[in-house]
């Protein structure tokens, strides 16, 4: 396998610049975001449907000095990329997997079907699978009052993409858990790098964050219809819980519980007592 041999900080110069050489002629652009090299999402010109579930592939047993020159041209074959990210290493090589995104999930089955086991150069077949796209994160050490509208909404305000909460108690459980859905797997990753501080630094709050299964089911389809007209959650912003919490304080039921730190009720002093009664 070209590249395999070499140290791991070691760069391959002819593959370097075949890389370079491709990028200025294809025009293509990418980006370097959160050690991955990205391309489109969506690409500057795109004819299509936006990517739903089951869209996207995962790829691994890449050459470490293999690059978006011999990458793209072959998972565009199968049919266009709405995105393709590289995970990279400070080094310049990349970290030996990929995930690319179709328009829709038959396309992506396509390219699973004719690529997995694909022969990139000898002694290298490329592992070509279903990405799992985690899209769940489950949060605990809530306090134990804690309402799932208001929850929504504070982590609205805290994060994009959210499309989902439900609260989980029983046996086993510290204070109340939330499993919270995403929009993609890219807003849930983006979410878990900030929700911790966020909570610390907005209520003083010290909280657990974790990736959940998407097989797991949703605790209010466990426990029937037990206060279903609760569970019933918006599916679009309102206008307060678009707002940035510097500006919106958060809602009633949440903030009841966790009891917002006195800076912001200095900060943002109430039209009455409803957001901040104890």
């Amino acid at each position: 396998m070209a590249g395999q041999g070499l140290p791991s900080e070691v760069l391959n110069a002819e593959r370097v610049q075949a890389f370079e050489d491709w990028l200025k002629s294809s025009k293509i652009n990418l980006r370097q975001v959160n050690g991955q090299r990205k391309y489109g999402g969506p690409p500057e010109v795109w004819v299509g449907p936006v990517p739903g579930p089951h869209c996207e592939i995962f790829i691994s047993q890449i050459p470490r000095d293999t690059y978006e020159d011999i990458l793209i041209p072959l998972f565009s074959s199968v049919g266009p990329l709405w995105e393709f990210r590289l995970m990279m290493n400070f080094s310049g090589q990349n970290r030996g997997f990929a995930y690319a995104k179709y328009s829709t999930a038959a396309v992506a089955a396509n390219a699973i079907r004719l690529l997995h086991g694909y022969k990139l150069e000898p002694g290298c077949h490329l592992s070509v699978r279903r990405s799992t796209e985690k899209r769940h994160l489950c949060i605990e050490d809530l306090p134990v009052a804690t309402q799932q509208e208001g929850l929504l909404q504070v982590l609205r305000n805290m994060t994009g993409g959210v499309e989902r909460v439900s609260l989980k108690t029983g046996p086993g459980v510290v204070g109340v858990s939330a499993i919270v859905e995403y929009s993609s797997h890219h807003a849930a990753s983006m979410a878990k790098k900030v929700l911790l501080e966020e909570f610390k630094k907005s209520f003083s709050l010290e909280v657990s964050i974790r990736w959940m299964s998407m097989e797991k089911t949703y605790p209010e389809k466990q426990q029937g219809l037990q206060n279903s007209r609760q569970n019933l959650l918006p599916r679009v912003f309102s206008q307060a819980s678009a707002l940035p919490l510097s500006v919106c304080p958060p809602p009633p039921g949440f903030s009841r519980v966790v009891g917002g730190p006195a800076a912001l009720r200095t900060l943002h002093p109430p039209p009455s007592s409803h957001f901040w009664s104890f």
